[in-house]
């Protein structure tokens, strides 16, 4: 299984970043213009048992919220959509007065461990396009709300 991880250090204290996670426009406010991505259903928050049904594009994805501390981490799998496999921790760490946000994807490319190497570059850098505009969205909301 592959891994991505990439982490932000925000200027906001971990309540206001996990709080921001929380609302119900977050997802929205995250997802990037390109694929666009579009919700079609959602089934409660962040909190386990929770499910998101999203168009990505032309892809159907439906995610499952599976584990929830309060500041600490919310997890959310893949239990349709694009990949064998895909894992999606959020974990939230107090760092003075600022939050360390981290988010750490286990992810299983369609076909197996093996996959297409080509594919597997592209995903690579799709993730970290994606993360890299999440986090700046994050930071700069996150921090103007704490103000």
């Amino acid at each position: 299984m592959a891994t991505f991880t990439r982490s932000v250090l925000i200027n906001a204290p971990v309540e206001t970043v996990f709080g921001f996670h929380e609302r119900p426009d977050a997802l929205t406010l995250l997802s990037p213009p390109f694929p666009p991505v579009r919700v079609l259903h959602k089934d409660g928050g962040i909190e386990p048992g929770s499910r998101v049904e999203l168009r990505v594009g032309s892809v159907h994805w439906v995610a499952l919220h599976t584990a929830f501390e309060r500041n600490r981490l919310f997890v959310d799998e893949q239990v349709e959509g694009p990949f064998a496999k895909w894992i999606h921790r959020h974990e939230f760490e107090s760092v003075g007065e600022a939050t360390r946000l981290t988010d750490n994807v286990e992810y299983l490319l369609p076909g197996g461990a093996a996959g297409n190497f080509a594919f597997a570059w592209m995903v690579r850098i799709g993730l970290a396009r994606m993360f890299r505009d999440r986090h700046r969205t994050t930071k700069q909301l996150c921090e103007m709300l704490s103000k």
